[in-house]
């Protein structure tokens, strides 16, 4: 299913991020996002070195809206904003690497 890079949250958020990493589909059990044992939107651990390595500045607007801002190497921003800091970051590593849409398994749109 496709969907807007910045309505991204959850296990597709999750699976979205490993894509951008390079992985590929055979290397993506469905299993590991759907039941949390992937979860750069909330772990620090796990989306820390993305940030550190891909992401330029996280800004807080309010208690429910940050925005983080990434560079390439061919000089264009990309912006994503997210009710929490590794929700915007994490989407706006995905918009850089993947673009403003991404074809999201059906499996990981369905409840756990």
């Amino acid at each position: 299913m496709k969907m807007k890079t910045n309505e991204l949250e959850g296990a597709a958020l999750n699976w979205a991020v490993d894509k951008s990493q390079g992985w590929d589909d055979i290397d993506l059990p469905v299993f590991l996002y759907k039941h949390g044992r992937v979860n750069y939107a909330s772990n620090w651990h796990q989306a820390g070195p993305i940030i550190e390595r891909e992401i330029a500045k996280i800004e807080r607007f309010s208690d429910s809206l940050w925005e983080a801002t990434t560079f390439t190497r061919h000089a264009q921003d990309y912006v994503q904003n997210g009710p929490t800091p590794l929700i915007a970051a994490m989407r706006c590593y995905v918009a850089s690497k993947l673009g403003d849409e991404v074809d999201v398994p059906d499996e990981l749109m369905e409840p756990a």
